[in-house]
Protein backbone atom coordinates (compact mmCIF):
# COMPACT_ATOMS: atom_id res chain seq x y z
CA UNK A 1 0.00 0.00 0.00
CA UNK A 2 1.55 3.73 -0.90
CA UNK A 3 2.25 5.39 1.68
CA UNK A 4 0.37 8.96 1.88
CA UNK A 5 1.73 11.57 0.40
CA UNK A 6 1.46 15.34 2.50
CA UNK A 7 1.10 18.94 0.79
CA UNK A 8 3.81 21.20 2.29
CA UNK A 9 4.03 25.27 2.00
CA UNK A 10 7.38 26.75 2.99
CA UNK A 11 7.26 30.48 4.66
CA UNK A 12 10.62 32.19 4.61
CA UNK A 13 12.77 31.65 1.18
CA UNK A 14 16.23 32.29 2.96
CA UNK A 15 18.92 29.94 2.95
CA UNK A 16 17.57 27.66 4.65
CA UNK A 17 14.48 26.99 3.15
CA UNK A 18 16.62 25.51 0.20
CA UNK A 19 17.97 22.74 2.48
CA UNK A 20 13.86 22.05 2.58
CA UNK A 21 13.45 22.11 -0.61
CA UNK A 22 16.22 19.41 -1.93
CA UNK A 23 14.57 17.08 0.31
CA UNK A 24 10.90 17.61 -0.64
CA UNK A 25 12.53 16.98 -4.28
CA UNK A 26 13.96 13.63 -2.97
CA UNK A 27 11.20 12.34 -1.22
CA UNK A 28 7.71 10.91 -1.81
CA UNK A 29 6.11 11.93 1.45
CA UNK A 30 5.89 15.88 0.91
CA UNK A 31 4.70 17.54 -1.98
CA UNK A 32 5.86 21.38 -2.11
CA UNK A 33 2.73 23.13 -3.31
CA UNK A 34 2.79 26.89 -2.11
CA UNK A 35 5.46 29.07 -0.86
CA UNK A 36 5.74 32.54 1.08
CA UNK A 37 8.54 35.33 1.76
CA UNK A 38 8.06 39.24 2.00
CA UNK A 39 10.42 39.44 -0.93
CA UNK A 40 9.63 39.23 -4.16
CA UNK A 41 13.43 38.99 -5.42
CA UNK A 42 13.80 36.07 -2.70
CA UNK A 43 10.67 34.13 -4.41
CA UNK A 44 12.10 35.05 -7.62
CA UNK A 45 15.64 33.51 -7.11
CA UNK A 46 14.09 30.19 -5.80
CA UNK A 47 11.93 29.56 -8.49
CA UNK A 48 14.73 29.74 -10.80
CA UNK A 49 16.23 26.85 -8.47
CA UNK A 50 13.09 24.64 -7.67
CA UNK A 51 9.89 24.14 -9.14
CA UNK A 52 7.05 25.65 -6.72
CA UNK A 53 3.66 25.79 -8.30
CA UNK A 54 2.07 28.79 -6.12
CA UNK A 55 4.09 31.52 -4.53
CA UNK A 56 2.67 34.00 -2.24
CA UNK A 57 4.00 37.83 -0.71
CA UNK A 58 0.95 37.94 1.45
CA UNK A 59 1.05 34.69 4.33
CA UNK A 60 -2.95 34.54 4.85
CA UNK A 61 -3.59 34.54 1.32
CA UNK A 62 -1.50 31.65 0.95
CA UNK A 63 -3.15 30.00 3.66
CA UNK A 64 -6.25 30.75 2.80
CA UNK A 65 -6.28 29.88 -0.75
CA UNK A 66 -4.33 26.44 -0.37
CA UNK A 67 -5.09 23.35 0.53
CA UNK A 68 -1.90 22.39 3.17
CA UNK A 69 -0.92 19.95 5.49
CA UNK A 70 2.32 20.65 6.34
CA UNK A 71 3.72 24.39 6.83
CA UNK A 72 7.43 24.60 7.05
CA UNK A 73 8.82 28.02 8.87
CA UNK A 74 12.10 29.29 7.50
CA UNK A 75 11.66 32.96 8.50
CA UNK A 76 14.34 34.63 10.86
CA UNK A 77 14.27 33.58 14.22
CA UNK A 78 12.69 37.02 15.51
CA UNK A 79 9.51 36.10 13.78
CA UNK A 80 8.91 32.45 14.51
CA UNK A 81 6.45 33.17 17.15
CA UNK A 82 4.41 36.01 15.31
CA UNK A 83 4.45 33.87 11.92
CA UNK A 84 3.72 30.26 13.42
CA UNK A 85 0.69 31.63 15.25
CA UNK A 86 -0.54 33.22 12.41
CA UNK A 87 -0.42 29.72 11.21
CA UNK A 88 -2.19 28.15 13.63
CA UNK A 89 -4.54 30.59 14.15
CA UNK A 90 -6.01 29.96 10.39
CA UNK A 91 -6.57 26.35 11.10
CA UNK A 92 -5.21 25.81 8.04
CA UNK A 93 -2.23 23.26 7.62
CA UNK A 94 -2.39 19.71 10.03
CA UNK A 95 1.46 20.65 10.95
CA UNK A 96 3.66 23.10 11.35
CA UNK A 97 7.59 22.44 11.39
CA UNK A 98 8.93 25.40 12.66
CA UNK A 99 13.33 25.95 11.95
CA UNK A 100 15.48 25.85 15.43
CA UNK A 101 15.46 28.29 17.46
CA UNK A 102 12.52 27.55 18.39
CA UNK A 103 11.30 31.35 19.51
CA UNK A 104 13.33 33.89 21.28
CA UNK A 105 12.20 33.06 24.54
CA UNK A 106 10.48 30.85 26.98
CA UNK A 107 7.32 33.32 26.83
CA UNK A 108 7.35 33.63 22.95
CA UNK A 109 7.16 29.79 22.90
CA UNK A 110 4.41 28.87 25.66
CA UNK A 111 2.40 31.36 23.18
CA UNK A 112 3.06 29.16 20.11
CA UNK A 113 2.53 26.10 21.49
CA UNK A 114 -0.90 27.44 23.29
CA UNK A 115 -1.98 29.00 19.83
CA UNK A 116 -0.88 25.42 17.95
CA UNK A 117 -2.69 23.60 20.70
CA UNK A 118 -6.08 25.57 21.04
CA UNK A 119 -6.31 25.22 17.41
CA UNK A 120 -5.69 21.12 16.74
CA UNK A 121 -2.53 21.70 14.92
CA UNK A 122 0.56 19.86 15.96
CA UNK A 123 3.91 22.05 16.02
CA UNK A 124 7.39 20.24 16.04
CA UNK A 125 10.70 22.27 16.01
CA UNK A 126 13.01 21.22 13.40
CA UNK A 127 16.34 19.62 14.50
CA UNK A 128 17.14 17.91 12.10
CA UNK A 129 20.02 16.02 13.70
CA UNK A 130 17.35 13.84 16.29
CA UNK A 131 16.20 11.85 12.75
CA UNK A 132 19.77 10.68 11.88
CA UNK A 133 21.18 7.08 12.25
CA UNK A 134 24.13 8.24 14.04
CA UNK A 135 22.77 9.69 16.64
CA UNK A 136 19.74 7.15 17.28
CA UNK A 137 22.86 4.60 17.74
CA UNK A 138 24.24 6.92 20.19
CA UNK A 139 21.23 7.20 22.09
CA UNK A 140 20.42 3.55 21.91
CA UNK A 141 23.99 2.51 23.09
CA UNK A 142 23.49 5.00 26.01
CA UNK A 143 19.87 3.76 26.61
CA UNK A 144 21.41 0.15 26.75
CA UNK A 145 23.88 0.90 29.89
CA UNK A 146 26.72 -0.25 28.12
CA UNK A 147 28.68 3.10 29.21
CA UNK A 148 26.89 2.97 32.30
CA UNK A 149 25.41 6.63 34.09
CA UNK A 150 26.16 9.43 32.03
CA UNK A 151 28.03 11.73 33.71
CA UNK A 152 29.29 14.51 30.88
CA UNK A 153 28.58 15.66 27.81
CA UNK A 154 31.27 17.58 25.69
CA UNK A 155 30.29 19.35 22.78
CA UNK A 156 31.26 21.71 20.31
CA UNK A 157 29.93 23.87 17.52
CA UNK A 158 32.01 25.91 15.57
CA UNK A 159 32.62 27.41 12.24
CA UNK A 160 34.82 30.00 12.32
CA UNK A 161 37.37 30.81 9.13
CA UNK A 162 39.75 33.21 10.61
CA UNK A 163 38.13 36.30 9.67
CA UNK A 164 38.43 39.13 11.18
CA UNK A 165 35.11 40.61 13.99
CA UNK A 166 34.96 43.16 11.56
CA UNK A 167 33.87 40.84 8.92
CA UNK A 168 30.92 39.69 10.60
CA UNK A 169 28.53 42.80 10.39
CA UNK A 170 24.78 42.27 11.12
CA UNK A 171 23.63 43.58 7.53
CA UNK A 172 25.80 41.07 5.85
CA UNK A 173 23.99 37.59 7.53
CA UNK A 174 20.84 37.23 9.66
CA UNK A 175 23.40 35.51 12.41
CA UNK A 176 24.93 38.27 13.31
CA UNK A 177 22.00 40.73 13.36
CA UNK A 178 20.50 41.36 16.68
CA UNK A 179 17.19 42.95 14.58
CA UNK A 180 17.20 39.48 12.92
CA UNK A 181 17.50 36.98 16.16
CA UNK A 182 21.06 36.06 15.27
CA UNK A 183 23.80 34.93 18.11
CA UNK A 184 25.60 31.94 18.53
CA UNK A 185 23.57 30.77 20.88
CA UNK A 186 20.43 31.16 18.76
CA UNK A 187 22.23 29.59 15.75
CA UNK A 188 24.85 26.92 16.50
CA UNK A 189 24.22 26.24 20.81
CA UNK A 190 20.78 25.49 20.31
CA UNK A 191 22.15 22.30 19.09
CA UNK A 192 24.51 21.20 21.77
CA UNK A 193 21.69 22.46 24.24
CA UNK A 194 19.14 20.18 22.94
CA UNK A 195 21.20 16.92 22.55
CA UNK A 196 22.20 17.57 26.24
CA UNK A 197 18.76 17.68 27.60
CA UNK A 198 18.05 14.74 25.22
CA UNK A 199 21.29 12.82 26.12
CA UNK A 200 20.29 13.06 29.97
CA UNK A 201 16.98 13.12 29.62
CA UNK A 202 15.80 15.86 31.87
CA UNK A 203 16.41 19.50 31.70
CA UNK A 204 19.25 21.51 33.18
CA UNK A 205 18.50 22.70 36.66
CA UNK A 206 21.25 25.56 36.58
CA UNK A 207 23.45 27.37 33.90
CA UNK A 208 27.18 28.96 33.94
CA UNK A 209 27.84 31.13 30.45
CA UNK A 210 30.30 33.33 29.45
CA UNK A 211 30.38 34.90 25.73
CA UNK A 212 32.90 36.48 23.32
CA UNK A 213 30.63 39.49 22.04
CA UNK A 214 30.66 40.30 18.25
CA UNK A 215 29.46 43.78 16.65
CA UNK A 216 25.56 43.21 17.65
CA UNK A 217 25.25 39.24 19.23
CA UNK A 218 27.36 36.87 20.99
CA UNK A 219 29.94 35.47 18.19
CA UNK A 220 30.76 32.71 20.60
CA UNK A 221 30.47 31.52 24.19
CA UNK A 222 31.41 28.48 26.80
CA UNK A 223 28.58 26.99 28.52
CA UNK A 224 28.00 24.84 31.50
CA UNK A 225 24.81 23.35 31.87
CA UNK A 226 24.78 21.80 35.08
CA UNK A 227 21.56 18.54 35.77
CA UNK A 228 20.19 16.76 38.22
CA UNK A 229 22.47 13.55 39.63
CA UNK A 230 25.41 15.70 39.14
CA UNK A 231 25.53 15.58 34.84
CA UNK A 232 27.19 18.39 33.51
CA UNK A 233 27.53 19.42 29.85
CA UNK A 234 30.24 21.46 28.66
CA UNK A 235 29.52 23.38 25.68
CA UNK A 236 32.06 25.42 23.18
CA UNK A 237 30.18 27.56 20.31
CA UNK A 238 31.21 30.37 17.75
CA UNK A 239 31.45 32.23 14.89
CA UNK A 240 34.87 33.25 15.94
CA UNK A 241 36.31 30.09 16.26
CA UNK A 242 37.79 27.56 14.18
CA UNK A 243 35.77 24.47 12.63
CA UNK A 244 34.52 21.64 14.95
CA UNK A 245 31.19 20.14 15.73
CA UNK A 246 31.91 16.91 17.83
CA UNK A 247 29.88 15.32 21.00
CA UNK A 248 31.76 13.17 23.63
CA UNK A 249 29.36 11.55 25.94
CA UNK A 250 31.63 10.54 29.25
CA UNK A 251 29.62 7.07 31.44
CA UNK A 252 30.89 5.89 34.72
CA UNK A 253 31.98 2.13 32.35
CA UNK A 254 32.66 3.80 29.01
CA UNK A 255 32.05 6.93 26.63
CA UNK A 256 30.50 7.36 22.69
CA UNK A 257 32.21 10.24 20.46
CA UNK A 258 30.79 11.43 17.15
CA UNK A 259 32.69 13.29 14.08
CA UNK A 260 30.66 15.91 12.27
CA UNK A 261 27.82 15.33 14.98
CA UNK A 262 25.24 18.63 13.11
CA UNK A 263 25.80 19.52 9.77
CA UNK A 264 26.25 16.20 7.91
CA UNK A 265 24.26 16.36 4.56
CA UNK A 266 25.51 13.67 2.47
CA UNK A 267 28.71 13.17 4.27
CA UNK A 268 29.76 9.53 5.62
CA UNK A 269 29.90 9.76 9.70
CA UNK A 270 31.01 7.77 12.52
CA UNK A 271 30.46 6.80 15.65
CA UNK A 272 32.60 5.51 18.56
CA UNK A 273 32.11 2.98 21.75
CA UNK A 274 34.73 3.08 24.30
CA UNK A 275 34.83 0.83 27.26
CA UNK A 276 37.87 -0.84 29.08
CA UNK A 277 37.19 -4.06 27.48
CA UNK A 278 36.05 -3.21 23.97
CA UNK A 279 35.99 -0.46 21.11
CA UNK A 280 33.68 -0.42 18.49
CA UNK A 281 33.32 1.78 15.51
CA UNK A 282 30.07 2.00 13.99
CA UNK A 283 30.22 3.71 10.30
CA UNK A 284 26.93 5.38 8.79
CA UNK A 285 26.30 5.97 4.76
CA UNK A 286 25.72 9.63 4.22
CA UNK A 287 22.08 10.59 4.70
CA UNK A 288 19.94 13.61 3.95
CA UNK A 289 18.85 14.94 7.62
CA UNK A 290 16.17 16.97 6.11
CA UNK A 291 14.32 14.53 4.37
CA UNK A 292 14.71 12.00 7.02
CA UNK A 293 12.65 15.06 8.99
CA UNK A 294 10.11 15.63 6.98
CA UNK A 295 9.67 11.46 6.36
CA UNK A 296 9.22 11.42 10.46
CA UNK A 297 6.75 14.41 10.51
CA UNK A 298 4.68 12.20 7.91
CA UNK A 299 4.80 9.52 9.63
CA UNK A 300 3.58 10.86 12.64
CA UNK A 301 0.70 12.11 10.90
CA UNK A 302 0.12 8.67 9.72
CA UNK A 303 -0.62 8.22 13.20
CA UNK A 304 2.57 5.78 13.45
CA UNK A 305 4.27 7.16 16.21
CA UNK A 306 4.63 10.63 18.31
CA UNK A 307 7.02 12.92 17.24
CA UNK A 308 10.55 13.10 18.65
CA UNK A 309 10.11 16.50 19.84
CA UNK A 310 6.64 17.31 21.81
CA UNK A 311 6.18 20.73 22.38
CA UNK A 312 7.07 20.65 25.67
CA UNK A 313 10.24 19.97 25.18
CA UNK A 314 10.99 23.13 22.62
CA UNK A 315 9.64 25.22 25.31
CA UNK A 316 11.87 23.71 28.18
CA UNK A 317 14.62 24.36 25.34
CA UNK A 318 13.59 28.11 25.67
CA UNK A 319 13.98 28.07 29.27
CA UNK A 320 17.76 27.10 29.41
CA UNK A 321 18.64 29.53 26.58
CA UNK A 322 16.76 32.47 28.28
CA UNK A 323 19.38 31.50 31.33
CA UNK A 324 22.34 31.58 29.23
CA UNK A 325 21.46 34.79 28.70
CA UNK A 326 20.97 35.84 31.79
CA UNK A 327 24.42 34.28 32.75
CA UNK A 328 26.03 36.43 30.20
CA UNK A 329 24.30 39.72 31.39
CA UNK A 330 25.03 38.74 35.52
CA UNK A 331 27.82 36.94 35.11
CA UNK A 332 26.60 34.15 37.41
CA UNK A 333 25.17 30.92 38.05
CA UNK A 334 21.51 31.27 36.91
CA UNK A 335 19.05 28.52 38.58
CA UNK A 336 16.73 27.52 35.70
Amino acid sequence: MPKEQYRVAIVGMGNIARAHLKAMSQTDRGNLVAACDVSQNSIDRFKSQFKIEHTYLDLDQMLAEQDIDIVIICTWGKFHESVGRQIAQSRRPRAILCEKPFTQTAEEAVRLVEAAEDNDVLIAEAFKFRHHPMHLKAKELLSSGVIGSPRSVLSTFCWGSGAPLSARKPELNWRYSQEKGGGSIYDLACYNIHHARWIFGENAIEVIATQRPGLEVDDGADIQLIFPDNGIAQITVGFDTWRSQKFNILGTKGSIESDLAWNNENLPVQLQYNSKDKTDLFHFAPVNQFILQIEHLCDVLDGKTDHRIPPLDSINQMRTIDAIYESFETRRAVTI
